[in-house]
């Protein structure tokens, strides 16, 4: 039994599905029992509800799982107390393996909630448990929130300069890897950056997007004063809106991207590219 905490996110669902596939069971933890469904959908065959926080429940999350996967709530202001329970918990319920979704370049102290993530890692490492670390890039389904409107109207809109560049993974990528980490031996003690193969500037994704779209599609960018506005019309916390106006900050400076032969060589094929993303997003 693998148990997925934070199950009812994007990446949680993907593994999942990933695990299904290969015939492993998952035990999924969901924050509310609307998502109860969502994830036994996805082939999850038991789930627990609650609060991660709470140590009572983790324990019992955790009971009979050999394995954990660990992903916290997205831009969390409590990544630090969650990844140091859940790893408190793992060694305490004699779990195999512990498997951290961490960040591409956690070690970017201007990007908070990068910083955290490298701070669990560094509980991981000093906790004595076997474990295995995946460092995503940015994914390209995040582009997917905008898609209607792409279409509709042909325009992306982003909040750093068109000339940003980044490098964005496939989600189903990272999915089929942590599978892989989770079924397969050999990958305790290991560090792995998942970083898709294209570094594209924005201009460059409308490019593709235009390509595959056959329709033009722009570059809007957006101030961080109106991206601001947007965020907190969704109920996007204090915290939340901080952190990823210093990450768009920082992405606008530095650009946000990796290597992908780690990746490679863990799927034993070349990494899904950003045109071959679209294609298939099209044809769906």
């Amino acid at each position: 039994m693998i148990l997925i905490t934070g199950a009812a996110g994007k990446t949680g669902r993907a593994i999942i599905r990933a695990l299904a596939d290969l015939k492993v069971e998952v035990r999924a933890l969901v924050h509310r029992d609307e998502y109860i469904d969502l994830v036994r959908n996805e082939g999850a065959k038991a789930v627990v509800v609650g609060d991660m926080g709470d140590p009572v429940l983790m324990q019992k999350a955790m009971d009979g799982a050999q394995a954990l996967y660990h992903i916290c709530p997205n831009v969390s202001p409590h990544e630090l107390l969650f990844g140091r329970l859940a790893i408190n918990q793992a060694a305490q319920a004699g779990v195999e393996h512990f498997v951290y979704h961490s960040v591409l370049h956690p070690q970017t102290q201007e990007m908070p909630h990068h910083w955290l993530k490298l701070r669990v890692e560094e509980a991981l490492l000093q906790s004595g448990l076997p474990y295995t670390i995946l460092q995503p890039a940015a994914y390209m389904q995040n582009i997917l929130a905008q898609w209607d409107s792409i279409k509709a109207m042909g325009v992306y809109k982003v909040p750093y300069p068109a000339k940003t560049r980044l490098g964005m993974v496939d989600l189903l990528d990272v999915a089929e890897v942590a599978a892989i980490v989770l079924s397969q031996p050999g990958h305790i003690g290991a560090t792995y950056q998942l970083a898709g193969p294209d570094i594209l500037t924005q201009l460059g994704v409308v490019e593709i997007l235009s390509q595959q779209l056959g329709r033009q599609v722009v570059v809007d960018e957006v101030s961080i004063d109106q991206w601001q506005q947007d965020a907190k019309s969704r109920g996007l916390g204090g915290y939340q809106i901080r952190s990823l106006i210093r990450m768009f900050r920082y992405y606008g400076r530095h650009g946000f991207w990796g290597n992908s032969n780690v990746l490679s060589g863990l799927l034993g094929r070349e990494p899904t590219g950003f045109i071959s993303f679209v294609r298939r997003v099209v044809e769906e």
